[in-house]
């Protein structure tokens, strides 16, 4: 089975084919740099994603708090992910870039806030 995608990992844009078998890729072509290649065939087998999203706070200058993973995950793990976030509550004056949850649901990776904030 053939598919259509534009490779989304340098300023070209390439239009790129994948031939696929099932979640399985044979053959990518129309890409100009190697870049391309392996985007097809990670989105294709394993999709990855940085979730953003914001966490509740309480006694904070702010009702809610940026957050983002620290590095992609797995796709299917999106849904699971937002669900134990929606559990945490954050009370402590934080600044940006701090690790607001270590090794988050055991996916080596840490939630971390997009910005800082103070008491209310």
């Amino acid at each position: 089975m053939k598919r259509p995608m534009t490779c989304i990992e340098c300023p070209q844009g390439c239009r790129l084919e994948i031939e696929a078998d099932g979640a399985r890729v044979i053959s990518v072509t129309g890409h100009k740099c190697p870049r391309g290649d392996k985007y097809a065939r990670q989105e294709v087998e394993a999709p990855m994603r940085t979730l953003t999203t914001s966490v509740l706070t309480r006694g904070l200058e702010l009702k809610m708090l940026p957050v983002r993973t620290s590095k992609p995950i797995p796709k299917e793990k999106l849904f699971e992910t937002m669900a134990a976030i929606k559990r945490i509550v954050v009370s402590s004056p934080v600044k940006a870039g701090a690790v607001v949850a270590t090794d988050f649901l055991g996916m080596g990776v840490d939630l971390v806030a997009c910005r800082s904030l103070n008491k209310a």
